[in-house]
């Protein structure tokens, strides 16, 4: 089977349901964000030898695909879909507050960095705020799954905490941010 089709050499795409739509469609623009992002922690996935990083991220590299086939198909009425997705965020919440409760507190900005896994899961991070700002934008022209929102919101607290607790486990330093006020102190006193 030849992976290319030619059916969308115009500019269109066919969404599930079998509509066709502009590539460039809010619906499209969302779910390949989600596969965008599904992509960056697969590439985090190549660089982590940590068991409990890398069953973290296939995890959600599932849960990512579920939700890229529930935008791309916006007649999908599947109930089961809002349960596990309920369930998948208040999992995600219990591991914030493990990983939290196992480094040392957050008092102060950090700029996003450390490791090599950390500042790759830094980078996840921003990109799933960027699907989430795209799910949002779609979300307020078309009904969208209101657990879809809820995990994409706890998802980037997830991976911003993830990203610290691979540098702590990998004793990467955090760079505390320093505003540009506290930078001008600072240069007057060379």
């Amino acid at each position: 089977m030849a992976i290319y089709t030619r059916k969308g050499d115009k500019g269109k795409t066919s969404l599930r349901d079998g509509k066709k739509v502009f590539k460039n469609n809010q619906r499209v623009d969302a779910y390949g964000t989600v596969d965008e992002l599904n992509t960056g922690l697969g590439v985090v996935l190549t660089t982590t030898k940590d068991n409990f990083i890398k069953n973290s991220l296939i995890s959600i590299q599932n849960d990512l695909f579920e939700i890229g086939a529930k935008l791309a198909n916006p007649k999908d009425k599947t109930k089961e879909f809002g349960e596990y997705f309920k369930k998948q965020t208040l999992q995600i919440e219990k591991e914030i507050d493990k990983m939290t409760k196992a480094m040392p507190e957050l008092k102060n900005f950090i700029l996003p960095g450390g490791g090599e896994v950390g500042a790759k899961l830094h980078l996840a991070r921003t990109i799933a705020r960027r699907a989430e700002r795209k799910i949002v934008t779609l979300s307020q022209k078309e009904k969208i799954e209101e657990e879809i929102l809820i995990y994409f919101n706890r998802l980037s607290d997830y991976l911003f905490t993830l990203a610290r607790f691979a540098n702590f486990k990998d004793k990467k330093k955090e760079i505390i941010w320093s505003s540009f006020a506290k930078v001008s102190e600072d240069k007057k006193s060379y």
